[in-house]
């Protein structure tokens, strides 16, 4: 058969020239179009805030960053030089950008000192967006969600009533019994120590240092290298830095190897670092990073949950009334003739709320830890631009009147449905936003449940009249630690010690 004879149109024809002007306009719409598109949103401001060039919010930054949002509203922005920053204060104005743009948000700026140098860009909480912080993640959510958490509750309960007795011999010094709690159970949980662990061991009072030091590098502009990261090529700017960094990844690393010893002598306990050696490959963790992985474990579960812990204290000491009820219940559900157990969690509602009223009321990690914008965010007419530092300051945010009615008033309460339940329509943003919350939640939780179930349970706690308790004495830190104060801790229990030694076992 003969091929149909090939049609061609001359370029000069009608058709040709008709279907180039629509493809020619079609193209040109688009342009257009991008291009509106691109000058609404850059040409829409920023949200409201000072109007410095380098604007600095000086000592304790969360409590000022939140006395802006009375000026300025839920969202402010303010510029350190080229830096744009953004502090969020309120509970909706979080949701909307972190939460619902955790994909855009899952990034960190630059953490020049704290985390670039003095942690050479292995801290997990710091890591910026990439196949590093997806590995990192990966690894501890392998050994940090609830089904594993839940493995670790014997450790806590055992290391709870340690904590109990140690109020009941010497209370004034129940702050650091709080912070031997913390770090006996994450040197338990990461290394497999099995020896009773106290604050002052040597190895807990280096981590405690390089925690600290963390603490004050990392807020915002504390270090010179922040402001002007020029200077981090002048040796002397940086040098104090590079040689704690040294100090801290040698103790890290220390600590792992003393791990892979026992492991190779077939006498290490089962741990969060053994089951890192035994899947190093397949997490693709280079020796440094793995140390680091371990090592920061101690500075985010074992200061936190420390400070969390003392804050209880002080609440149940500040607000007895609040306590009172949640004793209540526990003599309700669990009676004095024993003490309370994971096991009683679900029937004691009123427990989990004093926790996390106490959460709202002194949040540790008070300040929050910044996101980067990686693309433009629109919010309420506003343009929060790519590149900027986002905060969830958490002072502001737990303070929020709409969310929290009376917010300076300790209720714990305002967890509880009127079914006397715990809400499922609030929360108390403890532990951050986004894809950048922090996986060991549930781990912390769960510390909080049963030494609040513990304390309540075994003493009435009451402001010492002749040395009264500053709610507002602790560290300016990134985490922060109360410093020590003195309460009543009277045992509601004739035989309380017998008690607790007949369930030590």
């Amino acid at each position: 058969m003969e091929a149909p004879p090939l049609v061609v149109f001359a370029m000069s024809s009608p058709f040709v020239q008709a279907v180039g002007t629509c493809l020619f306009a079609a193209v040109l719409y688009l342009l257009f179009a991008v291009r509106r598109s691109a000058l609404s949103r850059t040409s829409l401001p920023l949200p409201p805030g000072p109007d410095d060039a380098w604007y600095s919010p000086g000592e304790r930054a969360p409590i000022k960053l939140a006395e802006l949002a009375d000026i300025y509203g839920p969202v402010v922005c303010f510029r350190r030089g080229k830096q744009i920053l953004c502090v969020i204060n309120r509970v909706q104005a979080a949701n909307e950008i972190l939460q619902k743009h955790g994909a855009e948000t899952v990034d960190r700026p630059r953490f020049i000192a704290a985390g670039e140098i003095m942690a050479g860009g292995m801290r997990t909480l710091l890591v910026g967006a990439g196949d590093r912080i997806r590995k990192l993640r990966r690894a501890l959510l392998s050994q940090m969600q609830p089904s594993v958490a839940a493995q670790y509750q014997p450790i806590q309960m055992k290391n709870a009533k340690t904590y109990i007795l140690d109020v009941l011999t010497d209370p004034d010094s129940h702050v650091a019994h709080a912070r031997r709690y913390a770090a006996s159970l994450v040197m338990s949980m990461t290394y497999g120590k099995t020896e009773p662990t106290y604050f002052t061991d040597p190895e807990v009072q280096e981590m405690a240092l390089h925690g600290t030091r963390f603490g004050k590098v990392v807020r915002i502009g504390a270090h010179v290298v922040d402001n002007y990261p020029i200077l981090r090529y002048v040796p002397f700017v940086t040098a104090t830095l590079r040689k704690w960094h040294r100090e801290e990844l040698q103790l890290f690393n220390s600590l792992v190897d003393g791990v892979r010893n026992k492991m190779e002598n077939h006498t290490a306990q089962p741990c969060f670092v053994t089951y890192l050696l035994e899947r190093q490959q397949e997490f693709g963790l280079t020796d440094n990073e793995l140390g680091y992985l371990a090592g920061s474990m101690f500075g985010a579960g074992s200061d936190t949950s420390a400070s969390a812990i003392s804050f209880v204290a002080m609440a149940a000491a500040m607000f007895p009334e609040e306590a009172d009820k949640v004793r209540e219940q526990l003599d309700a559900v669990v009676g004095r003739d024993r003490l309370p157990t994971f096991e009683d969690m679900k029937l004691l509602p009123r427990v989990t709320a004093f926790f996390w009223e106490t959460y709202r009321w002194r949040p540790v990690s008070w300040g929050g830890f910044a996101h980067r914008a990686m693309k433009d965010i629109l919010w309420n007419g506003y343009v929060i631009p790519k590149g900027t530092a986002i905060i969830g300051n958490h002072w502001g945010i737990r303070q929020d009147p709409d969310a929290y009615p009376e917010p300076l008033k300790f209720k714990h309460e305002r967890w509880l449905n009127e079914n006397g339940n715990l809400r499922d329509d609030m929360s108390y943003c403890n532990f951050g936003f986004g894809r950048r919350v922090c996986v060991g939640q549930h781990v912390a939780n769960n510390s909080l449940y049963i030494n609040t179930a513990l304390l309540l349970w075994a003493f009435n706690i009451t402001e010492n009249p002749k040395a009264p308790i500053d709610t507002m004495n602790f560290t300016d830190t990134a985490n922060v630690r109360p410093l020590p104060f003195k309460a009543i801790f009277e045992p509601r229990m004739d035989n309380l010690q017998d008690i607790i030694e007949a369930h030590l076992g």
